[in-house]
This record gives structure tokens, sequence and C-alpha cells, in this order.
């Protein structure tokens, strides 16, 4: 009687990397500096609060369509039109609990147990659960860093077997910053058609690109809406991650079984706070853009200052909070390093490990989720620890002598 289901017993568990480790360290008191989590560090903007508000005291508590307010769909179709050059309407759109809800809904709905599930390596850990929770496996396609994890089917054709069903696209890309080209995403578009794969591609951080990069849909291109679901977030773009409110688009076909799963764990996203998603996408576009120059700024920052640590390099982030320093001069494992970073220096980071073999050799660090004055503190804390690590490798220790 005492058991768990074998979808549960027989996963193979994933650690939460270092923020488990760091809630342990500041359980105890210790000043530390967050560069492990994904969350953004500004607050949600008053109007967005204040649509919920007024909609929570007019009544809006009560049950509402499985998929959404009419309204909110109706204004999430728009802009996919709009901005994400995705022909959808209301009833392609799907709102969700987050963007992990809607991937979760689209693995349960379109993948079979002994399907295979290819992911972009390095890869986001919590896709990978879940392609395992629906009892399917995950195949693995690493991108190589020497050549700035460069999005190419020559690297990707190589893990498309019989059973392969679909592949798991992160743009713009957690944790290495990259926002694809439309050639590179073209190239995948092709693999995909050619092969009759489908496409889940995770868009959570559309809005946040830098320079003159440009965020591209993947279900814009010819022949791919009929085979991908995308999957978008409030999160990162309005400062929302605790409003848990994401949505999906995807074709008719698909929407029905994902519709099915939501249903069923969730009955549907709470009634008021759609309003105030409404008006995040229909509201003034000044709160989005101050919260990228922001972000913008802090990178500017954190990629300037790392560059100038010994054994240290940084390429520019184009897109979403994080930067993917190379560490490998040291010749200490990732994990290694972020744990003496975090028990010598108080600062938490993440091992490029983490998402994979491929991110080893580097760190993750998030720019977004602290304020410009503590990342500055954070920045001189890493400064003294590489310095005091590149001092003593010249000592003859072994570190830092590449």
């Amino acid at each position: 009687m005492r058991r768990v289901a074998k979808r549960i017993s027989e996963t193979p568990k994933k650690s939460f990397g270092m923020y488990q480790k760091a809630a342990e360290l500041g359980a105890r008191g210790a000043d530390l500096i967050h560069f492990e989590l994904g969350k953004p560090y500004a607050d949600t903007p008053g109007h967005i609060k204040q649509a919920a508000i007024d909609a929570l005291l007019a009544g809006e508590v009560h049950y509402s369509d499985l998929r959404g307010t009419p309204e909110l769909r109706k204004t999430l179709a728009r802009k996919l039109n709009e901005r994400n050059g995705i022909a959808a309407s209301a009833d392609d759109v799907l709102v969700t609990n987050g963007l992990t809800h809607a991937s979760f809904a689209a693995f349960m709905a379109l993948i079979d147990p002994g399907d295979e599930v290819i992911l972009l390596e390095p890869y986001y850990p919590q896709h990978l659960g879940k392609i395992e929770l629906a009892g399917a496996r995950a195949v693995i396609a690493p991108l190589d860093a020497a050549d700035d994890f460069t999005l190419k089917p020559a690297l990707i054709e190589p893990a498309i077997t019989p059973r392969t069903r679909m592949i798991v696209l992160v743009n713009p890309v957690n944790p290495t910053g990259r926002v694809y080209s439309r050639e590179e995403l073209q190239g995948l578009a092709d693999l995909a058609i050619r092969h009759d794969l489908l496409v889940l591609s995770d868009e959570v951080y559309e809005d946040i690109v830098f320079d003159d990069h440009k965020h591209i849909s993947i279900a814009s291109l010819p022949g791919m809406a009929e085979r991908t679901v995308t999957a978008f977030a409030f999160t990162k773009s309005y400062a929302m991650d605790g409003w848990r409110l994401g949505y999906a688009v995807a074709p008719s076909w698909a929407m029905a079984g994902m519709l099915k799963i939501t249903a069923n764990d969730a009955t549907h996203v709470n009634t008021f706070i759609q309003a105030g998603a409404r008006a995040a996408i229909e509201g003034p576009p000044e709160p989005l853009e101050d919260l990228v120059d922001e972000d913008r700024r802090k990178r500017d920052v954190v990629v300037r200052r790392l560059n100038q640590m010994p054994g240290v390099r940084c390429a520019l982030p184009q897109g979403a909070i994080y930067a993917f320093p190379d560490i490998s001069d040291f010749g200490l494992p990732s994990q290694v390093m972020a744990e003496r970073i975090l028990e010598e220096a108080r600062v938490v980071v993440e091992a490029g490990s983490f998402y994979g073999p491929a991110g080893e050799g580097h760190l993750r660090i998030c720019f977004g989720s602290e304020s410009i004055e503590r990342i500055e503190i954070g920045l001189d804390r890493l400064q003294a620890f590489f310095n005091g690590l590149w001092q003593a490798g010249a000592a003859g220790n072994g570190v830092g002598n590449g």
C-alpha cells in the first residue's frame, strides 16, 4: 500500500541546483548575493495590479472559461498575430498557471511512454523532468560552446531516431543568453518538417532582447504553425513571477488534448488575475521598456566586470537575464566552483553542468534578480574570489596555470 506511482519512483531525481544549498546557508543568517534565481527584481507595474484589484472588487471571483477568459484570449490572439507573426484566434490560446503549466500540458497531451524528445544542451532542467514524468525519454543534442552554442541541424539530426516525437526549443535561451537568428530557426524548422516532428517552443524571454537582436517565434515560419506549441508567460516581461500566469498557442488538433490535461489538473487559472494579464498586454509600453533597459544596464556591468577577472571570459548575452561565463581555465568542475563561491564568497551562482555536460566549464549568473547595488557587491566578492584562486594557481597549486 505504501508506495508512490512508478512515474515518480522511476523518474530520475533532478536536484534544485544551488538554490537549496543557498537556502540552508541563508537560514543560518549568511548574507548572500543571489545570482542563481531567474526572477525579476522589479515589482509588478501598478496598472497591472490595479486591474486585478478592480476585477476582484467587481466580483470576478467565480468559475470562468476553462481555456481562460474570452477577453484575455482575444487580447492574446491579437498580440500573437501582431507581435509574434503567429496566425491565431482566441480558440487557439490556452491560459495556464505559468509557462511551466503550459509545457507540462503539452508534454502530457502530445508524447507517449517510449517516445523520445530532443533537448538542446545546455538545456532547461525543468523540461527534462516533465518529459520523464510523461514516460518519455529525453535525448540530448549538445550544442558547441566554441561556436557560441549556435543552433545547427548537423548537431541535432544525429539524435533523431524512429522514436523521436518532439524537439524542445528555448528562445531566447536560458542559460546561455543566445537569441537565435532566423537562419538558425529555419534550419531547425526544416529538420522538423523533414522528419515530421513536433516542436515545443519556450519563449518566456521573448521581450528581453538586447542591442540589434530580434526575437522570432519559430511557429511564424512556413509550415511550422501546425506542428508547434509555443509557450509564453508574464513572469519575466512584466515582473509577475508570483502571479503564475502563462499561455500557450497550439494547433486545434493539439489544443483539445492540452485542455483535457489542464481542466483535470487545475480546472482553470484564477479568474480575476486574468484582468491583470489583459492590462499587461494592452497597457502602456513604458514599464516593459524600462524593465528591459534596466536589464541591459545590469548586463553591461556584469559582463564588463566578469571579463576583468582573471581566468574568466564572458560573451555578451543577446537576450534573457543570464551571463554564462567560461571559467574552464581554472580546471575545476563547475559544480565544485559554484560550491566554493558560495562558501567562500557568499555569492550564489549556478554550475553550468546543471544544464547538462555541454554547460561544463561555465557558470550561470542571473543579473535580473538583484538591485544594481547588490550586483556590484556580488561582483566585488567574485573579483576577490577569482583573484585569490588565480594567485593560488600561480603559486603552484595547479589552478590558473593554463
